[in-house]
Parts: C-alpha cells; structure tokens; sequence
C-alpha cells in the first residue's frame, strides 16, 4: 500500500469518526423550548391628571416593591383619577402645588379643613343632632337592629347606645354616608396639597390595601370629602385595623349595618372602654380634676367627665362632639326603652 492510499485511508476513517457525533447548529431560541424569559415590556405609563408627577410616581413604585402591586394596575387607576377642587376648598387653597416626593409618615393632625371655620357655640352644636328627628330615627335604627347592638354590647362590654350615639352623629344613622369617590378624594389630598398631605398619603396607602384584601373595586367606593367610609366613618387605615365582619359573611362591610354596629363596638373596646362606667355629668358646685366647659346662649356649662368620654374623643377630639354622643345616646335610649 503506497503512502497516498494510506493516506486517503486515514481521512475516511477521521470523517467517519466525526460522522457520528451530533451536528450542532445555532438557531433562534423560543421561550416555549429554552423557558427563556420575555423581553422587558414598559408598563403603562400614566395619563391625564397625574401624569409627569414624580411624587406620584414614587408613590406608585412604593405600592409595587413593597406590597406587591401591579404597576399597570396602578398606573390604570391614576389614568382615571380626577382632582377635586371641591374637597381641595375645603382642606386648603387649590393653588397649592403638588408635595416633592412620597414621604408616608402619618400627620397626627385629626379631620378638621386648615381654613378657618365658624366656631359654634355648645347650644347652636347641640340643635344640630338634638332634635326629634335624630332621637325618633336614633329609635328606629335600634329596633331594626337590636340584636346586632345586643350582641356587639356584650361582645365588646360597651354601652350600645353609645353605638348609637356615634353613628347618629357621623352619617345620621347611614342616611349621610358621603358621596365622593374615595380614590379621587385621597389621591387629591395627598398630591395637590401640603399641609396633611403625609397624612393622606398614608390613607392613601391603606385604602389600596383594604379594597386588595375586601376585594373592592377603588374606582366603586364612596365616602366623605376627607376619606371617611361607611356608617362609622373609619378612615381607611382605621377601617384596617378596627372594622369586624359582624355578621359573618365573609367582608368587612361598613356600609352594612351590622358590620357597622361591631366595628363601632371593637373601636371602643379598642380604645380603652369601661362598660356602664361615668361618661359626663354636670357640676354646679365644686369643680374636680376632670372636668370641660361649654359655652351656651345662657351662660357657661361645666361637665366632670369620666374616662368613656376621652375615649369617645380618641373617634374626634372636640369636646362638643364628645357631648353630643354622649346626649344623643342618652335621649335615644331613654326614648326607646320607654317605648317599648
């Protein structure tokens, strides 16, 4: 055999050798056989009112990396959003401009609008929720949910017509609920003006998480200028922490009367109430520790007050408010045992 054979020999048996090894060849990968993830896909961006707001934008980014939102879901919800230059004119001046960034902090400051208001004397204050009207339909609202106030008084060891009482005062027993879209409403506080606007940020931020775990739909939800929800008028942070499903069907429902009744109930107990303990009596003669005065067309009231009544205080820190609940409750209790 001459060295050419040989040769040509040795290049047959090299091919064949690399013949049975597979032929790999690049091609175009596809996420269905490689599991290769997606190109990045840029959310969708935020139209109208609130748009190009870098506070906004922080805002969103805080709802997605720290409670696991979506960000189309909350950029689809600012898209619909409107400003409210009604509940602006009642917290400050709609020429404010929007807040730098997202801070979250909570204001300590309670519910009242930064401009100055008319201050009403305890006699015109009291006409406001001391007549008939509240005290017969105070009535009504007990006899149609007696067992509910039955059970949520020995539930939570408070008085039921303090129950009452609250939600005579807030929204005159669910007749004055709010109408205002909460969404729009928070979102204008806590964007377009500077004085609370942690505060309601901060709402803000709870009022995402409640419709999240109640399964609301935040577009759908009403409320008062500032927020406030259903016949107790919870904040949506205090509607978080306070409100009970109380009729067990699974949600947490303030504009339900019975959830309603609980939840007032688990607020009380919560803030440290003493069942058919001293709430306010009046004084003529000596004056204790504790005591408030209210001034009247006739003259100035003075009231010892027990610890039930700081603890109505904690719902709204005024004095007049804490007297009108304690007074609408009593007429409405005496009026309805009487009644009966």
């Amino acid at each position: 055999m001459t060295f050419r054979r040989l040769f040509v020999l040795f290049l047959l048996l090299l091919l064949a050798g690399c013949a049975s090894e597979p032929i790999i060849r690049p091609s175009k990968p596809t996420p269905i056989d490689t599991g290769r993830i997606p190109d990045y896909v840029e959310p969708r961006l935020i139209v109208g009112i609130y748009s190009n707001q870098p506070a906004v934008t922080a805002f969103v980014q805080h709802m997605v990396h720290d409670y696991g939102f979506s960000e189309d879901y909350l950029n689809s919800l600012f898209s619909q959003a409107n400003r409210l230059d009604s509940v602006l004119r009642l917290e400050v001046d709609p020429q404010v401009p929007p807040k730098p960034k997202y801070q979250g902090a909570v204001s300590p400051e309670p519910l009242t609008p930064s401009k100055p208001q008319p201050t009403l004397g305890w006699s015109s204050y009291r006409k406001q929720f001391l007549d008939d009207a509240h005290i017969n339909n105070g009535v009504n609202f007990w006899r149609q949910n007696a067992e509910a106030l039955q059970r949520a008084s020995a539930t939570y060891h408070v008085d039921p017509e303090y129950i009452v009482g609250i939600i005579g005062v807030e929204t005159y027993f669910g007749r004055n609920v709010g109408k205002t879209n909460t969404f729009d409403a928070l979102s204008t506080l806590s964007f377009f003006t500077l004085r609370r606007a942690e505060y309601f940020t901060k709402e803000l931020e709870n009022f995402l998480l409640m419709t999240k775990e109640e399964n609301y739909e935040p577009r759908k939800v009403v409320g008062s200028w500032a927020g406030a929800l259903g016949l107790g008028q919870f904040m949506p942070k205090s509607f978080r922490k306070l409100a009970v499903d109380f009729n067990g069907d699974g949600k947490r429902d303030l504009w339900n009367s019975e959830d309603a009744i609980g939840s007032v109930a688990h607020y009380f107990t919560s803030s440290g109430w003493k069942f058919n303990e001293l709430v306010a009596t009046p004084i003529n003669g000596d004056i204790s520790d504790k005591y408030i005065i209210l001034g009247t067309d006739n003259g100035n009231q003075f009231w010892a007050i027990g610890d039930n009544f700081k603890t109505i205080k904690k719902y709204n820190s005024s004095n007049k408010y804490a007297m009108a609940v304690h007074q609408l409750g009593q007429a409405i209790k005496q009026r309805y045992f009487a009644m009966k």
